[in-house]
């Protein structure tokens, strides 16, 4: 027969593996919540994010003029695999995506006198139709890792005038893995930081500080928190850049701050969208490209 004490032992465990899941659940939620890190979604194969549902409120579409479908300006997103630091240390390379990449091409063309693709490109560094792409962007750099074909690519793409935007990365764990993976690309060159008295600050939009823009719900609770920083590592917001030999950005890197986000959750709160799409995301992404179109 079970004794009394044995059901209240017995139980008392099963209530602490409950509690335990729970506060585990909890855990994960938040960690999601705060940081974006839950929504992975399968691309391998896409070759546009037009293709990927939207994981946000919808993405917009738009047409160009029958016979001008190649005189237009094509936003790239890079296609990686996994680095050294794998995965739960950092993101992967479709983060945000589809909608990052279309709601930003759509208000570049929105803002400027630009013709934008309507539905973007996934590419990988070693493919052939890179050349055709004067911008590249990649995502979450921070858990990257360049194949040596790739660095290879990679390195010729930009000393024949391409350009790449990296952007999403928070910590100095993760902008040690982006510095590292960069120079295997360029052994010789190293980041600098960009001045604010840059022309890429006023080629569209008139930008005087380097803000920082959060995830979302992060976001969304500064308002009352005041914390816009995904960790105590975090909290100053760098724009890094590698120059060619003329001086001129061959890359950007954004580091501590998360602008695909800014783009891609735009009309999911207001708040977020007046004080983190609005005035910061856009017009540093916007900035950004036309900078490298025109230079």
């Amino acid at each position: 027969m079970i004794q009394h004490s044995q059901i209240k032992s017995r139980w008392g465990s099963v209530i602490g593996i409950l509690v335990v899941l729970l506060v585990f659940s909890m855990a994960l939620a938040l960690a999601q919540r705060r940081w974006g890190r839950g929504r992975f979604i399968n691309a391998d194969g896409f070759r546009t994010a037009r293709e990927i549902p939207s994981h946000s409120t919808g993405t917009p579409s738009w047409t160009n003029s029958p016979g001008f479908e190649q005189d237009v300006f094509t936003f790239v997103r890079i296609r990686y695999n996994q680095g050294r630091l794998g995965w739960g240390s950092a993101g992967n390379w479709t983060t945000d995506l589809p909608d990052s990449d279309l709601n930003l091409s759509f208000r570049l063309q929105q803002m400027t006198s630009i013709k934008v693709d309507p539905d973007g490109r996934i590419l990988e560094l070693t493919d052939r139709e890179l050349t055709n792409f004067p911008f590249i962007y990649i995502v979450e750099p921070g858990g990257l890792g360049f194949t040596d074909e790739e660095a290879t690519a990679l390195r010729k793409y930009l000393l024949n005038g391409g350009f790449l935007m990296i952007d999403d990365f928070w910590g100095e764990r993760e902008w040690n893995n982006c510095e590292t993976e960069m120079k295997r690309v360029f052994p010789d060159r190293s980041f600098s930081d960009l001045s604010l008295d840059h022309p890429l600050y006023r080629c569209v939009f008139p930008i005087t500080a380097k803000h920082q823009v959060p995830a979302v719900d992060l976001g969304v609770d500064s308002q009352w928190s005041g914390v816009t920083w995904e960790r105590p590592d975090a909290r100053e917001v760098h724009h890094r850049v590698i120059l060619d030999d003329q001086q001129r950005i061959m890359v950007i890197a954004t580091h501590n701050t998360d602008n695909g986000d800014g783009w891609e959750r735009e009309g999911e709160n207001d708040y977020y969208f007046h004080n983190f799409s609005e005035k910061i995301a856009y017009p540093l992404g916007i900035n950004i490209i036309f900078y490298a179109m025109t230079h």
